[in-house]
């Protein structure tokens, strides 16, 4: 079977890509180094501690496993944090990034799957983002993450470093088999906060702001189910074992759905009230966000098939009845 890298495997996003691969018949080897990864999550493949910036242990491990691939989700991703300690966004998202790109290169590794963002483009409002929109970050998140293309457009020139790049929103959802879910500590993501407030394990939420110039007047976003996104990744993979050269492919539903709406769906779902409050609206939200997902669809077939409010809500709540890591 053919190994895959996986950085990050620990994680939300990971752990469901390391399941993906190993049901499309790949190895996944988990390399992570746990500060916001949980061991329990690594269920299909090795797990081998380690850190990005940690370029001997990177080498290590590229020789035990000699992987075909590289799948790129490690990253520190808190807006909030980006903010305020920019050092430590560009020290680890970047830096160890490119010391991952350098050790992959010197093993022979040449085929690179990045997990990116749309935080990329900064603020574009109330428009659907497409590939060739302009990338214009406002904080060191997505400033990070733009240097780490920018890296990886440099090694392909240099060395021929086959890339390919997803840019994405909101993931949400949980494996519907509830093998692995979303669970941090802190928890940010609206989907598990809303699901706490339910089982009144945190106070209720606040909606920041109901008169945005939207439906029902708050702001909407766009989510993708994280079974539909690690799927694209697989595709990604596909993409560069078939030769294809390197590619950006923006990954959305290019409607997004409001607060209320997943307030409204979540209620649906758990047949339990939402406990809500409205707040003032919060500097720098935008009214609208969204990604178009034209150019996945059609050169790597991808359809976002769960990502339906229902069924991202419903598989986060079987998740969240019982899903948890220990270590």
């Amino acid at each position: 079977m053919t190994n895959v890298l996986v950085t990050g495997g620990a994680g939300y996003i990971g752990s469901h890509a390391c399941k993906a691969l190993a049901r499309a018949g790949y190895t996944p080897v988990t390399y992570d180094n746990l500060i916001t990864g949980w061991q329990d999550a690594v269920k299909f493949g090795p797990f081998e501690r380690g850190d990005l910036l940690d370029r001997a242990r990177l080498d290590e491990v590229f020789a035990t496993y000699q992987p075909a691939a590289v799948m790129h989700f490690a990253a520190l991703s808190q807006v909030g944090d980006a903010m305020s300690q920019p050092g430590t966004y560009w020290s680890n998202n970047v830096t160890g990034s490119l010391t991952l790109i350098e050790a992959a290169v010197a093993a022979g590794c040449l085929d690179f799957v990045f997990s990116s963002t749309c935080a990329t483009y900064g603020e574009h409002d109330n428009v659907v983002l497409d590939e060739n929109t302009a990338q214009e970050p406002l904080n060191a998140y997505g400033a990070s993450k733009r240097a780490i293309e920018d890296i990886l457009h440099n090694f392909e020139a240099a060395h021929g470093l086959n890339h390919v790049i997803f840019r994405y929103f909101n993931v949400a959802g949980a494996d519907p088999d509830g093998d692995v879910g979303e669970f941090h500590r802190p928890e940010t993501h609206l989907v598990p906060l809303m699901l706490d407030a339910i089982d009144g394990k945190r106070d209720g939420l606040t909606v920041f702001g109901t008169n945005y110039d939207t439906p029902d007047g708050t702001c909407i976003r766009d989510y993708v189910h994280v079974c539909d996104l690690v799927d694209a990744h697989v595709l990604g993979l596909n993409w560069l074992e078939q030769g294809k050269g390197s590619r950006v492919f923006n990954l959305g539903t290019g409607s997004g759905f409001s607060v209320m709406e997943v307030i409204g769906h979540s209620k649906a779902v758990t047949n339990r009230e939402v406990p809500y409050s409205i707040g003032p609206r919060r500097a720098g939200d935008c009214t609208k966000l969204v990604s178009g997902s034209v150019r996945a669809g059609e050169e790597l077939g991808w359809t976002p098939k769960r990502s339906t409010l229902e069924t991202m809500i419903g598989d986060a709540w079987r998740w969240h009845q019982n899903g948890h890591y220990d270590k």
